[in-house]
């Protein structure tokens, strides 16, 4: 009877622990509208993102038409998107100014967009080194005759690289460049792509020296996915990937990565309506999963917007099933393998539409536009337990200085533990590399508070062997070993 009672009761205290868990990425809060004014606003129609978040710092950009022209619009908020501080002008032009894209890294926060200024369409770039409260003077990116357009940022550290679609060619090609000083400089373009039809709307993403692309091409008369990666920073590029081979229409691709794990979700009609699929590489883009269809309506599902973080992956996009177009997200813990329920995030009596969704820390940052106040205007929207991470605080006491402990246990299959301490408010990087320095997965990657913490860090997607373990927050890093047995 005793041991009836127990399994009773680790079984309900197994079920509240789920119903916990799965409680907590439901935890969406209120909308926040963040524009307005009398005219249209908008994020951007390609699928670059309009959000992004360092700690609490969050920033958001897109264009709108309160000034007669198109331009483009910052504001942001400092306590995790609670509360949100003035809309910013980044330009000031006779032209328009539409489609931004926004990356960060620490204090540097940077965004591209499409601009009209010289007649035709080129790409500009701006950035911030203090969070968002000043701006350097605009760089103008591109210098041809021709039209570009569709920019996507992505940085890591210093390393800032951009792409974009181009016509210089007389048909749009895929080009790309990079800043390997925060912005300051830039290289050369270069021509990713070489099609006798058109590539637009790129996407990129980067870990490390490890950059990322994904675009759409119009190809033997079909709209595929095609994918590009290079290894040393952009300087390189590998073959071109096609990653759809059904003969239907593809579009809007949008890629996110977390150390070898890379991921994509696009719109596509294989089904007779459109939906969002996803694909994965657990490798750095080598081999590529099947497909995963990640919608099942009648109804068109379309611009779909992904963010990582470690083991968690987030989609958002828009979605007619309910009559209008509204807001959907779905999400999975397991780096992409199983997928919740969609969860519909919006409930507005007008469209809802472009939604775009960064991650930091535990919390979810989603931004779209919305004509619910029967003008289109920028929202927002949170979940502040949506990222679940394995950082534990164990002790708010001030550490003397900062200090990174070996892994326990070690050698360990296919979990360890390691604690790292903070002496002051720090932006905490915590990667493990192979023993070539190939970063394999980031476990940490936030601003936290002193004191003394733990991270779990699950090493089953990894082969035996010796692996690397390296902590940098602020002016301080170390590198300690790690092997994985199985």
């Amino acid at each position: 009877m005793k041991t009836r009672v127990a399994i009773i009761i680790i079984f309900l205290l197994l079920l509240n622990s789920s119903f916990i868990i799965l409680n907590s990425f439901a935890q969406w809060e209120p909308d926040v509208r963040l524009t307005n004014d009398p005219g249209y606003s908008y994020t951007s129609w390609n699928n670059a993102w309009c959000v992004a978040a360092n700690g609490n710092i969050v920033h958001a950009v897109w264009y709108d038409e309160r000034d007669t022209y198109e331009e483009i619009y910052y504001k942001r908020s400092t306590d995790g998107g609670i509360n949100w501080g003035a809309d910013t002008r980044l330009t000031n032009h006779s032209g328009w100014s539409e489609n931004p894209s926004i990356a960060v890294s620490g204090s540097l926060v940077h965004v591209v967009w499409a601009d009209s200024r010289d007649g035709n369409e080129e790409i500009y770039y701006k950035r911030s080194t203090d969070d968002g409260i000043s701006w350097d003077s605009d760089t103008r990116l591109t210098n041809n005759l021709s039209q570009s357009g569709d920019a996507s940022i992505a940085v890591f550290g210093l390393l800032v690289h951009v792409v974009w679609s181009d016509s210089r060619d007389g048909n749009y090609e895929t080009y790309y460049k990079h800043s390997t000083d925060g912005g300051i400089n830039w290289g050369e373009d270069t021509r990713l792509t070489n099609n006798i039809y058109f590539c637009n709307y790129p996407s990129i993403a980067v870990s490390g020296s490890n950059v990322h692309v994904v675009w759409r091409e119009y190809h033997n008369n079909i709209l595929h996915i095609y994918y590009k990666h290079s290894i040393d920073g952009g300087i390189n590029w590998g073959a071109d990937t096609c990653l759809t081979n059904n003969y239907d229409y593809f579009s809007s691709p949008s890629i996110a990565v977390s150390g070898s794990n890379v991921h994509v979700v696009w719109r596509d009609n294989r089904n007779g309506n459109l939906e969002i699929y996803y694909k994965r590489s657990t490798d750095g883009g080598i081999i590529w999963e099947t497909d995963t269809r990640l919608t099942d309506n009648t109804a068109d599902s379309e611009y779909p917007s992904i963010a990582v973080s470690g083991s968690n992956v987030h989609v958002v996009w828009n979605d007619k099933r309910d009559g209008n177009m509204e807001i959907y997200y779905k999400h999975s813990t397991s780096g992409g393998v199983v997928w919740s329920s969609d969860i519909r995030l919006t409930n507005a009596s007008q469209y809802s539409q472009m939604p775009f969704i960064a991650v930091s820390g535990t919390l979810v940052h989603v931004v779209w536009f919305d004509g619910r106040n029967f003008n289109s205007e920028i929202y927002y929207k949170r979940n502040p337990t949506g990222n679940l991470t394995s950082t534990q605080n164990i002790s708010t006491e001030i550490p003397s200085a900062f200090s990174l402990e070996q892994n326990y246990p070690n050698p360990f299959n296919p979990r360890t533990v390691i604690r790292y301490q903070l002496s002051v408010v720090s932006n905490v990087i915590l990667k493990v590399y192979d023993i070539n320095g190939k970063e394999m997965h980031s476990i940490v990657k936030e601003r936290l508070q002193p004191g003394t913490y733990e991270t779990t860090f699950d090493g089953s997607g990894l082969n035996s062997g010796v692996y690397f373990y390296r902590m940098s927050a602020g002016n301080y890093s170390e590198t300690k070993k790690m092997i994985i047995v199985k």
